[in-house]
């Protein structure tokens, strides 16, 4: 890092430039993997911010950054962490330069902006701006810059495994319009599939049509949705809820199917979520005729559920960062589940996240740094 940024702005341009994008599903460029920002976050971090930083390596290539600040209270009565995730969605089918960093408009453009390299760089220079003050603060603080957080979640999971005795209060950067986000359901992507048997399209009486078979499933879990779920709907969190969202099977047009996939979102409040639901669902299925279908579990992400009445909540909360509930999903839920009371909090919001012409305000970045700079000298003795 030749020079420092001036402000916030200057900081989250740079972390723009460095493409970061998760190579699973559709990248929409070569350039894939969260390397390069790790390392300009960690010498950003080290050099500028006074922490003792590593790279711990998750998937080959593709790192955590950790950083701890010094601290002079022996025993100090809070463990805070700073998490954003250093990875973007894929770049196709954007109509501004991806990784250009434009300054326009009052508002910084490109892809991260605002999921979630505005929330990076709004933690990251609230941090550089209290370097002094923080080994003074009565906590200790930690920064997680977690890769993978768009696919897989492998960073938090694997920061939850090695460093959970760490921290006692996590915040976790999202684009919340620096609401505190204290729950959020459970995520579960499930595929079901069928088979079949194949036979030339000219003479379909002798193969057997997976395709044809996935209408009855179809049905079973539209009712499933409608009939189950609203048994565990939280006073919080509201209903859970199923999307079928894409559907697949067969090879050629003149070939009869031999195997038929659905792929569902399933998004589950806590009662459901802890209720063992690939069971619960083979049980329904089978019920109504269907259990030849298979189940294979795509992804899950567990539940954020931290109280409101939590003291670092209520302090959020008089710093002007209203708790609310969120329908999206984040990082936070592997460090609630590993004991990490917290919440997700950002600038930003997230209708502009994944965009094709994302961007965040710099108000709205600036007054997160602020924000944050207030939080940390909350802390202060």
């Amino acid at each position: 890092m030749s020079s420092l940024p001036s402000g916030p702005v200057d900081l989250l341009r740079d972390l723009i430039a460095i493409p970061s994008v998760n190579p699973d599903g559709e990248p929409g460029t070569d350039q894939t993997g969260e390397l390069a920002c790790a390392e300009y976050v960690a010498d950003f971090l080290t050099r500028r911010c006074g922490a003792e930083t590593v790279l711990e390596e998750v998937l080959p290539g593709r790192p955590n950054v950790i950083a701890r600040f010094p601290c002079e209270h022996p025993d100090p009565p809070d463990r805070l962490l700073f998490g954003p995730h250093l990875d973007t969605v894929g770049v196709g089918g954007m109509t501004i330069p991806p990784f250009g960093a434009e300054l326009r408009e009052d508002r910084v453009w490109g892809r991260g902006a605002s999921d979630t390299k505005g929330s990076m760089a709004a933690m990251l220079w609230a941090l550089h701006e209290n370097r002094d003050r923080i080994p003074k603060l009565d906590a200790r603080i930690l920064f997680a810059g977690f890769m993978s957080e768009e696919s897989g979640q492998d960073g938090s999971k694997h920061f939850a495994r090695f460093h959970a005795d760490e921290v006692a209060f996590a915040l976790v950067g999202e684009p919340t319009g620096m609401d505190a986000v204290h729950a959020h359901k459970a995520s579960w992507w499930l595929e079901f599939s069928t088979k079949g048997r194949a036979a030339h399209g000219a003479r379909p009486e002798l193969g057997d049509n997976a395709i044809l078979k996935l209408v009855p499933l179809i049905e079973a879990l539209e009712a499933f949705g409608r009939e189950c779920l609203p048994r565990y709907d939280d006073p919080v969190l509201g209903r859970s809820t199923l999307s079928i969202n894409r559907c697949l099977g067969g090879t050629r047009t003149n070939i009869v199917p031999d195997r038929a996939v659905l792929e569902v979102d399933l998004r589950a409040t806590p009662a459901l979520h802890t209720s063992g639901i690939p069971a619960l669902l083979r049980d329904w299925l089978e019920a109504r005729g269907l259990g030849e279908a298979g189940i294979r579990i795509l992804g899950e992400s567990p539940v954020l559920h931290t109280p409101t009445d939590h003291p670092l909540v209520q302090r959020l909360h008089r710093l002007g960062s209203r708790p609310v509930t969120a329908p999206w999903f984040c990082d936070a839920g592997w460090l609630a589940q590993a004991g990490i009371p917290g919440v997700a909090i950002g600038p930003g919001s997230i209708d502009q996240a994944h965009t094709k012409d994302e961007w965040l305000r710099v108000a709205d970045l600036e007054a997160g740094a602020a924000c944050f700079g207030r939080f940390l000298n909350s802390f202060a003795r």
